[in-house]
């Protein structure tokens, strides 16, 4: 049997938009909804793990544009794919900071 030395992480596993039986394998409040290539990249260099990201389609729903990144394997793929959720979530946090800080808010009278 042939021995593969790395983990293939896809957006869907962090899309709170998807349920467990659709590939979801977060719990919704660690879920991002509708996750980017770029965030999972900037989330999982941000924890210091090298990646190769894909555009691709996710195996059981061939009709959604997904992706994925493909790690190092160094520890449980499950106890990976949380730390990753976590920082997925910093991630969609500081770039939702970008753009709300460029425009004054205005309040309502």
């Amino acid at each position: 049997m042939k021995e593969y030395e790395k983990y293939v992480i896809w957006l869907d596993y962090f899309n709170s938009e998807l349920k467990r039986r659709e590939g979801r394998r977060v719990p919704l409040n660690s879920a991002t909804r509708a996750p980017t290539i770029e965030e999972l990249t900037e989330a999982c260099r941000r924890l210091n793990i090298q990646t190769v990201a894909q555009v691709a389609r996710y195996p059981s729903s061939p009709s959604r544009e997904s992706g994925y990144v493909s790690v190092m394997k160094k520890k449980p793929k499950h106890a990976l794919i949380m730390k990753v959720a976590k920082e997925l979530s910093v991630v969609r946090g500081i770039a939702q900071k970008k753009q709300g800080s460029g425009q004054p808010v205005q309040k309502k009278k």
